[in-house]
């Protein structure tokens, strides 16, 4: 069965989304990508600008296949995620966005406000915006009117890995918002991606989990695992249908004498 998420036209066959940073190094990124199977990575425009000595290997190292969504780290505001996105553009890093706006310093919590503003400025301008927020309703159906491409609410705080803390507000958005949902930030063991998937979501974004592991490109193809479970599950309709009630899979009539 051919199970594509499709964003702006684009197909995606893994429903895994993955970071670039905190990674110990780059043949070890290169090496989680492979073997995560994903098909769109993150990366911040600081490690990709020119003047960087990093940033040739880093791209490099990419597949060229995989999509860049370079994203804005680092915005505290509308006005620096729009020129931080305007300059990904300029220096060849294409379309696709990822808004963060994050003023916090402390918990990293996303300034929803200023993410609506630069998502509506920079979809005008024809970008791919994927804008990382507070999982909220109301925020959300301001983002689909301003023109994203998916919404990424978080499940926890940005590298905290204590799962899906938001799960009841990412079930309402899933049920109603017709755009893609991906779930991002605070993923911190595979079986947090699949009670992801297994609720609807279309994909998950992980980074820190995988990147710290002992073994991230193991740990990476575990998650990769854990994403088509978690699909899977929800596509055979699991879960929903339970009473919370006991109920024996076999009859309570007729014991044996």
């Amino acid at each position: 069965m051919n199970d594509f998420l499709k964003i702006r036209g684009r197909e995606f066959s893994s429903r895994l989304f993955l970071g670039t940073g905190k990674f110990g190094a780059l043949d070890v990124m290169a090496d989680s990508i492979k073997r995560s199977g994903s098909e769109l990575v993150t990366v911040a425009l600081r490690r990709v600008s020119p003047g960087k000595s990093e940033s040739p290997g880093l791209l490099e190292m990419i597949p060229k296949d995989v999509v860049v969504m370079t994203n804005t780290s680092g915005a505290r505001n509308c006005g620096e995620a729009v020129r931080i996105a305007r300059t990904a553009r300029a220096a060849g890093c294409g379309d696709w966005i990822k808004i963060e706006v994050i003023p916090d310093s402390r918990h990293l919590f996303p300034d929803n406000d200023e993410t609506v503003k630069a998502t509506e400025i920079l979809a005008g301008e024809g970008f791919i915006v994927m804008p990382y927020f507070n999982p909220d309703l109301v925020v959300a159906r301001r983002l689909e009117k301003a023109g994203a491409a998916s919404v990424m609410p978080l499940g926890s705080p940005i590298g905290s890995g204590r799962g899906l803390q938001t799960l009841d507000m990412i079930r309402i958005l899933i049920q109603e918002i017709e755009l893609p949902v991906v779930v991002d930030a605070g993923i911190g063991v595979p079986s947090h991606a699949a009670q992801a998937m297994e609720i609807g979501a279309s994909a998950v974004l992980v980074n820190t989990a995988v990147a710290i592991a002992s073994d991230p490109p193991a740990m990476a193809e575990a998650f990769a695992m854990a994403v088509r479970a978690g699909r899977t599950s929800f596509l055979s309709g699991a879960g929903d249908s339970f009473s919370g009630e006991a109920d024996a899979s076999s009859p309570t009539s007729g014991y044996l004498r």
